[in-house]
């Protein structure tokens, strides 16, 4: 039972941590959306290129080893994305458009599939199903719509992180009283 209490406590501070980071970045994502978007993408593009030659050496100090071919070919993929963000950060921008649509789906989902999984309090569950369900319409909508512009997208980033922050962090104060229990 101990376990489950910790788990239960972690899992109150990662709501508060996550929301109050989303939180921050929509705002920052509102207040400067083309700074915004040119920093997703170069650091987009910092970290597959950093990843890409990171992965390319270890494959290469490793060519006695049996398999060191895919991460090899993994590393240079990853740096050829780098390579491209920066070169062409405007097509880099439409694939992150796509990537994210792709990401807020999936996380959607894990959120209503957590709602009903986590022993956190039945009758509380909605704000889990809500924040998934927001994230899987704001996926399907940037996937339907990318020619609505990717500022204008920047700015749905920030409200849509916003409006999931504060779900979470709300999340965070209704299992105060299951915290409580448990201790």
């Amino acid at each position: 039972m101990q376990f489950i209490e910790q788990a239960i406590r972690n899992y109150r501070w990662m709501l508060l941590f996550r929301g109050l980071l989303a939180v921050l970045f929509g705002i920052g994502a509102i207040a400067w959306p083309g700074i915004t978007l040119i920093a997703l993408v170069y650091l987009f593009g910092a970290y597959a290129l950093i990843d890409g030659v990171v992965e390319v050496l270890t494959a290469v100090r490793h060519t006695k080893d049996q398999g060191w071919g895919l991460p090899l070919v993994e590393g240079i993929v990853s740096a050829l994305a780098g390579v491209v963000a920066f070169a062409y950060p405007g097509i880099t921008a439409l694939v992150f458009l796509y990537l994210l649509a792709a990401w807020a789906v999936v996380t959607g989902i894990m959120e209503i599939v957590a709602a009903f999984s986590l022993p956190l309090g039945a009758s509380r569950e909605w704000l889990l199903v809500l924040a998934g369900l927001a994230s899987i319409l704001f996926g399907i909508l940037i996937a339907v719509q990318p020619s609505s512009g990717l500022l204008t997208l920047v700015w749905l980033i920030g409200i849509y992180a916003i409006v999931f922050g504060a779900l979470l962090i709300v999340r965070y104060f209704q299992t105060r009283s299951l915290a409580s229990r448990l201790a």
